[in-house]
């Protein structure tokens, strides 16, 4: 057997959650293998609406384990206000969740340094959700970080406090003005004792044992491509590898064991917060697709800037990823559109290019479009699609030499259209 990836070709915020929920009756196991309380999954069913921030989208489904790999980062105050809502909606969670002894903690002085960092950035910040991301991956890579597996040492408290000290010392290094730590921490401390009561496990021995005994395992991604620390629009990224690669380092797999690759991505692009956005509206049209598509992040708030779809940055992720089957999404926000951008080259230094410059942020970047005619009714699953969404879903295959696999025509489970037999 092999595990196959989903995750996001755009800036995030494509609708992985609502994916992965779909496709989860298909698998055994779903494995959270990057990312933090950073993602904001959305899922709608039954009408009811729910939003995970750190457990796997298929926690949902009766007999499906739920894995939080080691390459997670645990907010255990937020983590448990998501076991809280789980609990008020009846889901037997302790049943359904694992936690990797490997996936390490973000403390409350980890969220302080986080926005003392973004306050001194001033203007050229980058747009953090201040949720300490940053800085415990910074404390992971510096060999310093607590992990989910301290919890059961003798010496954790220990452990907490040094970090904690070398933290407070940084932030008084940055003159940055430290309140409501005491609360913090006590609200940490018991969602920490909380936290014991899920078990943990030896992630990459419980993910390669299942594969040997025939498990069907789909690893879940947070964020999107084009915010992977290493090949997104740096500096404007996350702090970890949000492509097909991190699904090896978070969980703990080799590479040959990845099967199908599902890449998700909108009918057109969004943005929340600081960075490169090339085929960014900011006209009537960009509030329009923001006001049709209720373009809000899940886990901010904060609007989120739109814009025409771009191939150049779409063909970028499928091929970092090896994507085998892309999802669309969102197609139904296009309803109401006559004419339909996409972004099919860039001109750069005066030449045009299909590549992603250096650096994507390079204001010499221009867009090239190409007008493609809307379909302008509304989408329902149940009838013939229109032509023109046929036609739009051709020239997004050609473009990119990969089939469309999924259409998600709203929010609900049920508004989801398989038009590939083997995904479902």
């Amino acid at each position: 057997m092999q595990v196959d990836v989903l995750l996001g070709m755009q800036w995030g915020d494509e609708g992985k959650g609502k994916i992965v929920d779909v496709l989860t009756p298909n698998y055994d196991i779903i494995a959270r293998f990057q990312g933090g309380p950073n993602a904001g999954h959305t899922l709608e069913f039954d009408g009811k609406k729910f939003v995970l921030h750190t457990i796997p989208s298929g926690i949902f489904h009766e007999g499906k384990m739920n894995l939080i790999g080691n390459g997670v980062v645990i907010d255990p105050s937020i983590f448990r206000k998501e076991i809280d809502n789980l609990i008020n909606q009846g889901v037997p969670y302790k049943e359904r969740l694992l936690i990797s002894r490997k996936a390490h903690l973000i403390l409350p002085t980890h969220r302080l340094l986080d926005a003392a960092s973004e306050a001194a950035k001033g203007k050229d910040k980058i747009g953090s959700t201040l949720k300490g991301i940053g800085p415990t991956y910074m404390d992971k890579t510096g060999r310093n970080g607590l992990r989910v597996g301290d919890l059961e040492s003798p010496h954790f408290q220990e452990k907490y406090a040094a970090l904690r000290e070398k933290h407070i010392q940084m932030l008084e290094r940055m003159d940055f003005e430290i309140e409501g730590l005491d609360e913090m921490e006590q609200a940490w401390m018991e969602a920490v004792d909380f936290m014991k009561g899920i078990p943990f496990t030896n992630s990459e021995y419980y993910i390669n044992n299942a594969l040997k005994a025939g498990k069907r395992i789909l690893a879940e991604g947070a964020q999107g491509s084009l915010l992977d620390i290493e090949f997104g629009s740096y500096p404007f990224v996350t702090s970890s590898n949000t492509i097909c690669a991190g699904a090896c380092t978070g969980l703990g797999i080799a590479p040959n064991k990845i099967g199908d690759v599902y890449g998700i991505f909108k009918a057109y692009c969004t943005r929340v917060g600081s960075g490169p956005f090339p085929t960014e509206l900011e006209d009537e049209v960009g509030q329009r697709l923001r006001d049709i598509g209720h373009e809000y992040g899940a886990t901010t708030g904060r609007p989120r800037r739109c814009g025409w779809l771009d191939m150049v940055a779409l063909n970028y992720a499928v091929m970092l990823n090896g994507v085998t089957k892309l999802i669309m999404t969102k197609a139904d926000v296009l309803n109401e559109f006559e004419t339909i951008e996409v972004c099919t080259t860039y001109k750069f230094k005066g030449e045009e290019t299909s590549e992603v410059p250096f650096d994507h942020a390079d204001d010499r970047i221009e867009t090239v479009y190409s007008d493609i005619k809307g379909w302008e009714s509304e989408l329902n699953v149940n009838d013939p699609m229109p032509k023109q969404l046929e036609d739009y879903i051709a020239f997004i295959e050609k473009e990119t030499e990969c089939p469309i696999s999924i259409v998600s025509m709203g929010p609900d489970r049920k508004q989801t259209l398989i038009r590939d037999t083997q995904v479902a």
